[in-house]
């Protein structure tokens, strides 16, 4: 029997800028991060190695970013077909150089920021709450190139030029933001959420520490100029989660686990949420060799600018151990560990845990007792059209049931759960291979790997099961 889900709960959908809007040159853009990196599974190489020198070069790359599925003309359709799902919330991201092209003007882009009022007009005609995220793996490229992304502490400024632009611009039509999206994935993989491509392995850990301090000072900021501009907004922090299962019942790798979970799940959660570095930190910092320049003032920011919610991305758990082969270690999204005998994982290797979801859940409301929302969360696989036009994508849909009803257990367990934004509820470019073949959207685009297809939108099965989810609050899975 389906668990009762609160009054008003907050369902919809997921997308970010940089991987479905496209126009990436129009109505005065500028080029962010995303717009450089090319599709296939050289992208990974490239976000994940020092070096890169973010020029695009049509000769050796493809860059599925460029067009993404073009919702910027097509917004009302898409928008359309959100709220014929029944969407209450749909989250999207501002792309930061669609208002300030190279990011570091001090009059904004007028175009990006009417664009924007459209969408927001058109998401309101239908009566659903846009959810805005303010940094989704955007940074304008002239950051990154004149300035060396986030390491550098003058884009605090930037970035409170261009929120309280945003604010001030959409205080009426958007009441629920996200400051930086998966913030505590940067450590992993810095070029896509901090803005630079480490020097060396050596230098990686300080550098994404101090660029992760500015990010925690502007984020703050944010949140602060947020609630003065807009009074009842609610401002949230966005981590990727992955509750950490240690391989066995061996001390050593319990503890490990623990400190991974520390580090991986908890830190940026515990600066965003309660105000303070954790008392782990100290001795982390200390281990790995990286001293912080904390400025005066600093940590009074972030004390005063603690979040409002707490948002997160669901995709897997993780497994590990101290002690492991090459051979051991899984596929995961930014993140190791080694294979779970118990799991099965996606296409790409991704390990498919719903009872992770309730855990994840409860260790995050356990450890804040804020609200929580889950924005992302979904599968991505291989689509078929069979010959009639349709897409019978029933394993989404077994993958999304699964899941819904351990958010459905954890809100019996007495988890304060707000909403569910299910990943890329409409097909885009992936943010990790850069591929339009790894789908997971309600709504299929005709648009594939080497750059051909109509961008014409079908429903899949899967959208007509949401629906009855969406219409039932949850009761009909």
């Amino acid at each position: 029997m389906a668990k009762q889900f609160p009054e008003g709960f907050l369902w919809g959908g997921a997308t970010a800028a940089n991987q479905f809007e496209g126009g990436y040159k129009e109505g005065g853009k500028g080029l962010n991060l995303a717009d450089v990196l090319p599709g296939g599974k050289v992208r990974l190489q490239i976000i994940s190695q020092p070096g890169f020198n973010y020029e695009i070069d049509h000769t050796k790359y493809t860059y599925p970013n460029h067009e993404g599925i073009d919702f910027y003309h097509r917004y009302k359709e898409d928008i359309a077909l959100f709220a014929e799902m029944g969407f209450k919330v749909f989250r999207m991201s501002i792309a930061w150089s669609r208002i300030f092209p190279n990011g570091d003007e001090l009059e904004p882009n007028e175009e990006g920021l009417a664009f924007y009022d459209r969408v927001f007009d058109e998401l309101h005609k239908h009566g659903i709450e846009p959810l805005v995220t303010l940094a989704h793996y955007e940074t304008p490229l002239h950051l990154i190139k004149e300035y060396g992304g986030w390491r550098n502490r003058k884009l605090v400024e930037f970035f409170e030029r261009y929120v309280r632009t945003v604010f001030t611009r959409y205080k009426d039509k958007v009441k629920y933001w996200l400051t930086f999206n998966e913030i505590n994935g940067a450590t992993h993989m810095p070029l896509i959420g901090l803005g630079f491509s480490p020097e060396s392995e050596e230098t990686r850990l300080q550098d994404s520490f101090q660029g992760l301090h500015h990010q925690f000072v502007a984020s703050a900021q944010a949140v602060k100029i947020g609630h003065e501009i807009i009074p009842g907004s609610q401002i949230g922090c966005m981590l990727i989660y992955a509750p950490v299962y240690s391989f066995d019942s061996n001390p050593d790798n319990v503890m490990y686990a623990r400190q991974e979970a520390d580090i991986f799940n908890f830190f940026c959660g515990d600066i965003q949420v309660r105000g303070e570095y954790p008392y782990f930190a100290k001795r982390y910092f200390k281990e790995n060799n990286i001293e912080l320049d904390i400025r005066e003032g600093d940590l009074e920011t972030i004390k005063e600018g603690t979040v409002d919610f707490i948002s997160f991305s669901y995709y897997m758990s993780r497994t590990d151990k101290k002690e492991k082969t090459p051979e051991e270690v899984g596929v995961g999204n930014l993140i190791g560990g080694i294979k779970n005998p118990f799991l099965k994982a996606s296409e790409w290797g991704w390990e498919i845990d719903p009872v992770g979801l309730r855990i994840a859940l409860n260790e995050l409301y356990g450890r804040y007792q804020k609200p929580l929302m889950i924005v992302e969360n979904g599968l991505g696989a291989y689509d078929k059209v069979e010959e009639d036009g349709s897409i019978n994508d029933d394993y989404r849909i077994e993958y999304m049931r699964d899941h819904i009803k351990q958010m459905g257990e954890a809100i019996e367990d007495g988890v304060d759960l707000i909403g569910y934004t299910s990943w890329g509820c409409i097909d885009l470019v992936s943010m990790s291979t850069g591929q339009y073949s790894k789908r997971y959207g309600f709504i299929y685009v005709d648009k594939h790997d080497d750059g051909s297809g109509t961008l014409e939108r079908k429903r899949k099965k899967s959208f007509f099961w949401y629906k009855d989810v969406i219409s039932s609050n949850g009761e009909v899975l």
